[in-house]
């Protein structure tokens, strides 16, 4: 009998291929099948972020080029620093309870945004205001009432629609460091949280510890923060940040116990190569476990010091690179999962050559969401923004193949090539997100008036 199953690069993959196996098991991937055909680009890139090799059917599907029949080694990986270093979690580890589907019900993205506008500048005015009262030192008077309502808000707002307050977090406004950080960390909490179908009262008690998981920073010299390589002692003194801020949290009125529980675990590692405590496994509870995937996915993609920020996709390999090590491996491929491979504001290429800007998700298909398409092929900018529904465009193409009325050298299926680092072309992120939110509002205001019109 010939060889059905081929071990091959990740780089070596394309559509119409049937991958049979992985380099890990398929539990520890976002895919939900063992075996499945590679249909789009997508596929390819997911594959890529999260396996170095995998094992097609030739039978089954295409096979790759003769000359790389072979085995195909691993793709060498870059040393771990210090902390990586620390061998693999070995220790069972309770499984994950996810509730899918808790949060069915979905609002419109744009009656959703416009609330989300204004909670947005409510939640940096409570975070900016803490921060304040902690730079001059007013602990005594300390109230995190505003605090607690606005993370609360957010969210209400989350399980409404997950996308309106992710758009407003992707786009970096002009504000410190500090503050962006803590929202944009405890938007991909509580969407990460929805996801697995935390309760609502966890939900409350996540959001709120993240927002306030920096707030010991405003104690150490802002040198010190901003530093890229310190020193074992700096780095000492650095770590505190933690054990000051559960200091403050524990002073003031109305600060519950598992709020200063997600402030002082979000820091630790699964292996134990974490601060304050060293806690490994179990002993970090999940609410912390959590707060430490989403804060490290955030300081990845948004480096401090960065002009901008690197690709989702990176992002995410970095972050799997990471699973059984620092995080424990189910978190962190339901966390892929929550957040998609092209979060909402990602700068993407087309398969056409064109650039686009992921406006809104499609939570049934992943790889396929809404994109405003702003560059041509050449990349020059269009005359006027075209709005493209991935999975829409998929379906009818699909249609006309089944049909017969097309054949497949006839239609060219439009996919996601790859994602690109913000700033790789002269696109604004945010007056696309206006434009598209503008656009949405407009087209709902015009059909009211039509059916009002109608009925008179």
């Amino acid at each position: 009998m010939g060889i059905k199953q081929v071990k091959v690069d990740v780089n070596e993959l394309t559509i119409g291929m049937f991958i049979s196996g992985l380099d890990r098991p398929w539990s520890q991937t976002p895919f939900p099948l063992q075996g499945f055909y590679l249909r789009d680009l997508g596929e390819i890139n997911q594959l890529k972020a999260l396996c170095n090799y995998v094992y097609i059917d030739i039978e089954k599907g295409r096979g790759p080029i003769a000359a790389n029949l072979k085995t195909v080694a691993p793709v060498a990986k870059k040393a771990p620093n210090a902390r990586e270093r620390v061998s693999s979690f070995t220790e069972p580890v309770a499984a994950l309870k996810i509730q899918r589907g808790l949060y069915r019900e979905v609002e419109p993205l744009q009656r959703e945004v416009k609330k989300a506008r204004q909670l947005h500048q409510k939640v940096y005015g409570a975070v900016v205001e803490v921060m304040d009262q902690l730079e001059k030192n007013q602990f005594d008077g300390l109230s995190l009432g505003e605090t607690k309502r606005v993370a609360s808000e957010m969210v209400d707002s989350v399980l409404r629609n997950p996308d309106a307050l992710t758009w407003l977090s992707r786009v970096q406004e002009k504000d410190e460091y500090t503050y962006s950080h803590a929202v944009r960390s405890s938007v991909w909490a509580i969407l990460f949280g929805r996801h697995i179908g935390l309760p609502k009262r966890d939900l409350d008690v996540l959001a709120m510890g993240v927002l306030l998981k920096d707030v010991g920073k405003v104690q150490l010299d802002v040198d010190l923060l901003a530093k890229a390589d310190r020193s074992a002692e700096e780095e000492h003194r650095y770590e505190t940040f933690v054990e000051l801020g559960c200091e403050i949290l524990r002073k003031t009125p109305g600060v519950e116990p598992r709020v200063i529980s997600v402030v002082k675990t979000h820091c630790e590692r699964l292996n134990g190569s974490g601060f304050p405590q060293g806690l490994s496994g179990d002993k970090i509870p999940l609410l912390g476990k959590i707060a430490g995937i989403v804060t490290s996915y955030d300081y990845v993609t948004n480096p401090r010091g960065s002009r901008h920020p690197i690709a989702p996709s990176k992002a995410v390999g970095k972050l799997y690179e990471l699973r059984n090590i620092q995080f424990q491996e189910e978190l962190v491929v339901e966390f892929i999962r929550a957040i998609g491979l092209y979060p909402t504001g990602t700068l993407v290429e087309l398969s056409t050559g064109e650039v686009a800007v992921v406006v809104e998700q499609n939570f049934e298909r992943r790889l396929k969401p809404r994109v405003i398409v702003v560059l041509d092929a050449y990349k020059q900018p269009l005359d006027e923004y075209l709005l493209l529904d991935l999975s829409e465009d998929d379906k009818r193409k699909q249609e006309l193949l089944d049909s017969g009325k097309k054949s497949r050298y006839e239609i060219e299926k439009i996919e996601i090539a790859r994602d690109l680092e913000p700033g790789s072309y002269d696109v604004d992120i945010s007056g696309i997100r206006d434009h598209y939110l503008m656009k949405n509002e407009k087209k709902g205001l015009m059909g009211l008036l039509s059916r009002l019109t109608t009925r008179t």
